[in-house]
């Protein structure tokens, strides 16, 4: 038989092949420290959990949901104007089966074969896969340390810019962990208004970001709301990323189109997973916040540390990942990798899975506390990889 023509432009994912290497190891006894998916390892909130068992226990809420609840969206309306001060109406927003399912209906919703689309390089995956789903063209704006990994808009050009669809901005950033500064919003805004490109910002991790900044909201911009939508998900703030709940939210003719979508192929998210967000949404909301310096505690441990050990990774400024050059004899990000992994039993994710600009680093997940991340860092230097 065959398939279709669109998997020929995917390859086999890397966290399933180095999971297979990692169980190999540990069924040999080798210890691992798995620093390789961002899955939070915190507990989500206790009344989150029970807001979903309250509602699972009602037999109406296993009907099909057909619509997110009216309360739902009031509540991202509400949260929104508390958080970032940004005012949104209801029709402004939709529920998504997580950012990954979202950014692959917007890409379905917006684009036609052959249309240009703008990513970061290194980006999330995801970001690619969505526009190859939609065989659109990818092209790449480099993330440099040189610019501190913020998009140039200086370096896109003309003729790309007049053609592009969208482009994807990712601040908090992963996999490279910069941030927003100011005027960087102003910046995208005024160029996406000067070229008639929407931008689709992925906010994940506005609530994980270090040395006493805080996160926003593209949408608080002026302007924002007339060239772009934004993704903001529950996954890292509530530690609830197995559920899938993120919003797409912003302009309204894009959140109708991926509403029409997304009304063909499926029937609404899951009635106590909506009642789930609703909980977290309304909080208590303090764990958050303690949550954010724990994370930078595992930052500090991981960054500070390996620079005792003579690896010279800088401090990451948001998101839950450190992006760390890889030392200079190694040509291949993978090869590293594969090496840290046997010899140190450090498992990470080689920067050449993000993009092209990804190769000569490796992005390490803050998912381990910090005792855990010391140990680590000391199996490292016991190896003797660095040196």
């Amino acid at each position: 038989m065959r398939f279709s023509h669109r998997l020929d432009r995917f390859g086999e994912e890397i966290f399933a092949a180095l999971n297979r290497r990692k169980l190999e190891l540990e069924r040999q006894g080798k210890k691992i420290y798995n620093l390789s998916i961002g899955t939070p390892d915190f507990a989500p909130p206790a009344h989150v959990i029970k807001a979903l068992t309250d509602a699972a226990s009602d037999p109406v809420c296993w009907k099909y949901s057909l619509r997110d609840l009216p309360e739902l969206l009031d509540a991202v309306c509400d949260y929104y104007k508390t958080r970032f001060d940004v005012n949104i109406l209801p029709e402004q927003v939709m529920s998504c089966y997580g950012t990954q399912e979202g950014v692959g209906h917007l890409a379905l919703a917006l684009c036609d074969a052959g249309d240009t689309v703008l990513l970061p390089d290194p980006c999330y995956p995801v970001f690619q896969a969505g526009s190859l789903l939609a065989e659109a063209e990818p092209w790449y704006y480099p993330l440099s340390a040189e610019n501190h990994f913020l998009p140039h808009l200086e370096d896109i050009p003309e003729d790309i810019a007049r053609k592009a669809k969208y482009m994807i901005v990712s601040l908090p950033a992963n996999p490279v962990g910069s941030i927003a500064v100011p005027g960087i919003y102003e910046k995208i805004v005024a160029w996406a208004k000067k070229y008639d490109v929407l931008i689709i910002h992925d906010n994940a991790y506005s609530d994980i970001i270090f040395d006493g900044n805080r996160g926003q909201s593209f949408l608080k911009t002026p302007g924002a709301i007339d060239v772009g939508v934004e993704f903001f998900s529950l996954s890292k703030s509530f530690n609830v990323t197995g559920a899938r709940i993120s919003f797409l939210i912003g302009r309204k003719d894009v959140i109708d189109a991926v509403s029409l979508l997304r009304s063909q192929i499926d029937f609404g998210m899951f009635l106590p997973i909506q009642k789930a967000a609703i909980a977290a949404l309304k909080g208590p909301l303090d764990r958050v916040a303690e949550q954010c310096l724990d994370y930078q505690d595992r930052r500090d441990a991981l960054c500070k540390g390996a620079r005792l050990i003579g690896w010279d990774i800088p401090d990451t400024k948001g998101s839950m990942f450190v992006w760390a050059p890889i030392p200079g004899r190694y040509q291949s990000s993978m090869d590293f990798c594969l090496d840290l992994l046997e010899k140190a039993g450090v498992l990470c994710t080689p920067g050449s899975s993000f993009g092209p600009h990804g190769e000569g680093y490796v992005r390490f997940a803050l998912v381990l506390p910090p005792d855990k991340i010391r140990e680590a860092l000391h199996s490292i230097k016991e190896s003797g990889i660095i040196g």
